[in-house]
C-alpha cells in the first residue's frame, strides 16, 4: 500500500494587503450578505464573482422551508453569471458570511456542492478561479478550487 500526500496552498492576508480589484470583490461579497434570505439559519452568506471582462456579479444564499431547494451564495452567483454571460469566464470569487453577531471571525469555506460547481467552471473555461474567503481575522487567498478540493469528481472520458 502506498501513502499519498496532498498539499494545498492557501495564503493568508489582511484586507489592506489585497490589490484594489480583490479588495473591491471582497467588499462586494460583504455587501451581498445584505441580499441573503436566511430566516431559518440566520447565517447570511454573500459572494461576488469577477468575469474575465471585469464585470462583477453578486450572489447571496436563499433559504426555503423545503431545505433541499435552498441555494448557497456561491452557486447563486455562479449560475447568475453563467445565465447572463455564458461566453465570459469566471476568474475570481470572493465569499463572506455573517450571523446575528456580525461577520465571522474566521473565513468561511464553500460547501462541497459549491466546490464541485467551481471545479466544473474551472474545467469549462480551462482556467483556475482565484478564490478569496473573508473573515474579520483576515482573508484566505487561493489560486484554484483544487486547493480546497484536491480529489474532485471530474469527467475523465
Amino acid at each position: 500500500m502506498e501513502e499519498l500526500k496532498l498539499d494545498s496552498k492557501i495564503m493568508f492576508c489582511q484586507m489592506d494587503e489585497l490589490d484594489d480589484k480583490d479588495r473591491i470583490l471582497v467588499e462586494t461579497a460583504r455587501a451581498a450578505t445584505d441580499n441573503s434570505y436566511s430566516p431559518y439559519s440566520k447565517f447570511k452568506v454573500g459572494a461576488a464573482i469577477r468575469l474575465d471582462d471585469g464585470t462583477i456579479i453578486k450572489g447571496a444564499n436563499q433559504e426555503n422551508a423545503a431545505f433541499s431547494i435552498t441555494i448557497c451564495a456561491e452557486r447563486s452567483a455562479i449560475y447568475a453569471a453563467q445565465a447572463q454571460h455564458p461566453e465570459k469566464a469566471i476568474v475570481s470569487i470572493a465569499i463572506a458570511a455573517r450571523n446575528e453577531e456580525g461577520f465571522t471571525k474566521e473565513p468561511v469555506s464553500p460547501c462541497g456542492m459549491c466546490r464541485q460547481a467551481m471545479v466544473e467552471i474551472e474545467q469549462r473555461y480551462s482556467q483556475p478561479i482565484h478564490i478569496l474567503l473573508y473573515g474579520r481575522k483576515g482573508v484566505y487567498v487561493m489560486d484554484s478550487i483544487s486547493n480546497l478540493m484536491p480529489l474532485s469528481f471530474v469527467d475523465l472520458n
